[in-house]
């Protein structure tokens, strides 16, 4: 019996969607999660916080972003594509190095020690 086993189904009713026991997280690493058929990548820093946005590099088209570096730009959590080096703003998904390119954000939480995921789409209000 996992933890995810553990979660009280009521709890997943606002459209969180189960990724991975929490445990499993790694500070300043990524994961990827395929929730949808959206690509995420959820990130864990070293501080405890937590941050999902789209794996797929816009500028390169790869779905690399979960494997990108962790870094600050004045007080911003990002994330570096492993592509071209694009770091992108963990909490706006705003490209930082071109105006062309964001990614989107989504909501993460535990949940009974679990990593869960809400999509929330550029689109959404």
């Amino acid at each position: 019996m996992s933890v995810l086993d553990d979660v009280d189904p009521a709890a997943m009713a606002d459209g969180y969607v189960l990724v991975c026991d929490a445990a499993r997280l790694v500070p300043d690493r990524g994961v990827a999660a395929l929730i949808d058929g959206v690509a995420v990548a959820v990130f864990k820093l070293s501080d405890g916080s937590l941050y999902a946005i789209d794996n797929v590099d816009p500028i390169s088209g790869a779905s690399v972003l979960s494997r990108g570096i962790i870094g600050e730009v004045d007080g911003m959590a990002t994330v570096a594509s492993p592509m071209y080096k694009q770091r992108f703003d963990l909490r706006s998904g705003r490209c930082l190095d071109r105006d062309d390119a964001t990614v989107d954000t989504h909501a993460v939480l535990i949940i009974n020690g679990c990593v869960a995921v809400k999509l929330v789409r550029a689109s959404t209000p």
